[in-house]
């Protein structure tokens, strides 16, 4: 009797676990959302001003990021165009980033940002979700579960860019489409302000580029994004930025080497702290509900922390081992 009892008592426990629903993490190469628009930074002067605001915009793609943190990004990015003569290409791709997918741990639905942006150049303009999430609900307290100033999202998951439905799950939507706003009106704003801006955007940017100075070789702001790797520091550099390792300089580096010891402690097990950004193995991760989810680097680079170079602090980025131990070696830590 008691084993029939057990048997009874196993089946209904499977019976029960093949009725859950199944959840399943959707993940993508952050990096990969901001490349072409560091890219264009660049090539616009924007120096040593790009990567930082790269490294910022795709992390916000992470799902403990809060809701208004892609788009948050986003006016960075575009702001910072409008320093470069209102670089088109820039705009461009800042207006397609803000509506790239986010990662979605539960397979949930990602909820919209109920924030106007600050650059009319970003109105109406909302992210897509990825094509595997389930369209019936969404994370969260559900009170962004449509776009501002948007009764609906029809079909669900799309978003102006991609006005046929929702992307592909881990794809780039930079990768499938060119114009920002293929959806029309929902983001005419947006569309217009680049359109009436590439002439002059073109010019300015190329007065931009020969004015802009070259990018300071070792500097920790221009951090590498999950993509690519930041120019290496090479003996000359390093050797310059020696004398400037006596205030805060020296002071990064040394918060860099302990951050990377910490670091090498911790497994995707490891407790951590909700939002918190660290490596686990080679791998760029954050901190959601209590376990670290993790992203690996392009590009054969690995994850790690490097010292700021023109204000106190460190970022965690992903960049080669080489070229780390020169970033903090230039410190003098």
């Amino acid at each position: 009797m008691v084993q029939l009892n057990t048997i009874i008592l196993v089946s209904s426990i499977l019976a029960a676990a093949s009725a859950a629903p199944l959840q399943k993490r959707i993940a993508q190469t952050i990096a990969d959302s901001t490349a072409d628009w560091e890219k264009a930074c660049l090539a616009a002067g924007g120096a040593a001003q790009c990567n930082p605001i790269s490294q910022t915009a795709f992390t916000s793609l992470l799902a403990a990021g809060g809701n208004c943190d892609q788009q948050n990004a986003a006016d960075q990015m575009v702001s910072l165009a409008k320093t470069l003569g209102n670089d088109p290409e820039m705009i461009r791709l800042a207006q397609l980033f803000v509506q790239q997918p986010r990662n979605a741990p539960d397979s949930l639905q990602v909820p919209y940002c109920q924030v106007a942006p600050k650059n009319a150049e970003l109105n109406g303009l909302f992210h897509c979700e990825f094509a595997g999430s389930d369209f019936t609900k969404f994370s969260g307290d559900q009170t962004g579960n449509t776009p501002l100033s948007v009764s609906a999202v029809n079909p669900p998951g799309s978003c102006p860019a991609k006005p046929d439905g929702p992307v592909p799950d881990g794809v780039q939507l930079n990768t499938l489409v060119q114009n920002p706003n293929a959806g029309g009106a929902a983001a005419g704003n947006a569309g217009a302000a680049a359109q009436t801006q590439a002439a002059q955007g073109t010019a300015a940017a190329a007065t931009a580029k020969a004015a802009a100075p070259p990018a300071a070789t070792g500097k920790a702001g221009a951090a590498n994004n999950v993509g690519s790797a930041a120019p290496p520091v090479t003996p000359a550099a390093g050797a310059a930025a020696a004398p400037a390792a006596k205030g805060f300089a020296l002071q990064n580096g040394k918060d860099a080497k302990a951050l990377n010891a910490k670091f090498a402690t911790l497994s995707a097990s490891s407790a951590c702290t909700a939002g918190e950004t660290a490596c686990v193995g080679t791998a760029l991760a954050q901190c959601v509900n209590g376990k670290f989810v993790t992203t690996q680097c392009a590009g054969g680079l690995i994850c790690t922390a490097l010292p700021l170079v023109n204000s106190p602090g460190t970022s965690v980025t992903c960049d080669t081992a080489a070229d780390r131990d020169a970033r903090i070696a230039a410190t003098g830590a």
